[in-house]
């Protein structure tokens, strides 16, 4: 697992220098239990509320605070928050970095207790698989071959084997995920659906650095010049979402435009507002046209990140796919619904990903032009897009991000 969640942003300019995440370090605070075996585990008394639990590989970040936060809140002073620290070798094939991966622990341990974290569970590679590499695993089945399961054959396998074994291992009543693993935590609430275990899956914002990049423990490996190109990964997935924004606003003012769209552009191209004309041009081609989400979407990102293979060092891209969250097989371009934009690429040495959620939607001739733009994926600043207003300086645009199901 390399959970860690995220907070919408708006489309950062990115920064000479690297923004460090908040509360990067804690604080002084509360102590938590180290654990480091099953059977200490088994002998910790369980308090009157609920358990939850937050599996983490360690290095912890803001991301992993966030959730221990959420975890934190969601069960209350009487319940008990359990954080994992394990490097699972199963999720890490050939050439892959489980050597290099950093540990932290007594690091691990601070900002889980800063947090509310009540016990960190932190085992032994020997203690989790007692018997060596386990003979039977969880197979992810087909949603685990495409995007992170196609370029890391096996990688959900591990991934869903340690889980179910460190919710065994936890007992907890609910587990939080981070949605920047967006497929991650559709596998993982998927098993839990499939396999009855007796546990609540919560997905949790992605939290961003200032500067956009999602946080993530490999974010340490990158040089100051991999860095800025890292941030193509977030500005091509803003660009996605700025884009479908204003097309969205665009169709919302031709669906209740009072004349005819083109009749209207002849009048003002007559009088000479060469800008207005063009406005009102592309008005009446936007009514005369079917939104086309998906695929707008999808070349307004693709942009982007063409330009940053450009770069010095380049980004090596992997994928970018716009997908069900379902089953995260592509989408059509009349598909409606929400949608994960997710993207993997390379810079340098370093592999990293990211995603958002996008919705689509059809426009309603029925439908006012507020009503019709906070409908879509732009909210807000769909709305001011389609009324010529504009939004109060600073005000970011708004990202739907809700989990990808609760199940229990």
């Amino acid at each position: 697992m390399t959970s860690s969640p995220t907070s919408p942003q708006s489309s950062p300019e990115p920064s000479a220098e690297p923004s460090p995440a908040r509360s990067s370090r804690p604080s002084a605070g509360p102590e938590a239990r180290l654990l480091h075996t099953a059977a200490a585990l088994r002998d910790l008394p369980r308090r009157s509320g609920a358990r939850a639990v937050v599996m983490t590989m360690g290095a912890l970040h803001e991301g992993h605070a966030s959730l221990v936060r959420a975890a934190r809140h969601r069960v209350g002073p009487e319940g008990q928050v359990v954080v994992t620290v394990f490097v699972n070798p199963l999720q890490f094939g050939a050439g892959e970095d489980l050597d290099r991966y950093p540990r932290t622990l007594d690091e691990d341990v601070e900002l889980a207790a800063a947090a509310g974290a009540d016990v960190v569970f932190a085992p032994s590679v020997d203690e989790v698989y007692p018997g060596g590499r386990p003979q039977v695993r969880i197979a992810a089945g087909p949603m685990g071959t495409l995007l992170e399961g196609a370029s890391r054959p096996g990688h959900f396998d591990g991934v869903l084997t340690v889980v179910a074994k460190l919710l065994h291992l936890t007992g907890p009543d609910v587990a939080l995920f981070g949605q920047k693993d967006a497929q991650q935590l559709a596998l993982i609430t998927r098993m839990a659906a499939d396999l009855n275990f007796p546990v609540e899956i919560v997905g949790a914002p992605t939290v961003r650095e200032e500067d956009g990049l999602a946080l993530s423990s490999r974010n340490r490996y990158l040089s100051l010049p991999e860095r800025r190109t890292a941030l193509s990964l977030s500005a091509a997935l803003f660009a996605a979402r700025d884009r479908l924004t204003a097309e969205e606003a665009l169709h919302a003012r031709a669906v209740s435009t009072a004349h005819p769209a083109q009749d209207r552009a002849a009048a003002l191209a007559a009088l000479g507002e060469d800008r207005a004309a063009a406005d009102a041009h592309a008005v009446a081609h936007a009514a005369a046209s079917p939104l086309q989400g998906p695929s707008v979407a999808r070349a307004a990102a693709r942009a982007v990140l063409d330009d940053a293979a450009r770069l010095e060092p380049p980004l090596l891209l992997d994928y970018l796919a716009l997908v069900d969250p379902s089953d995260f097989t592509e989408v059509p371009d009349d598909y409606e619904g929400e949608a994960v934009l997710a993207v993997a690429a390379k810079v340098g040495t370093t592999r990293l990903i990211d995603n958002i959620r996008l919705t689509f939607v059809s426009p309603r001739p029925d439908t006012t032009p507020a009503r019709q733009a906070t409908a879509g994926t732009g909210g807000t600043a769909a709305h001011h897009a389609a009324t010529g207003t504009s939004a109060a300086p600073g005000t970011p645009p708004t990202t739907p991000h809700g989990t990808l199901g609760a199940t229990r």
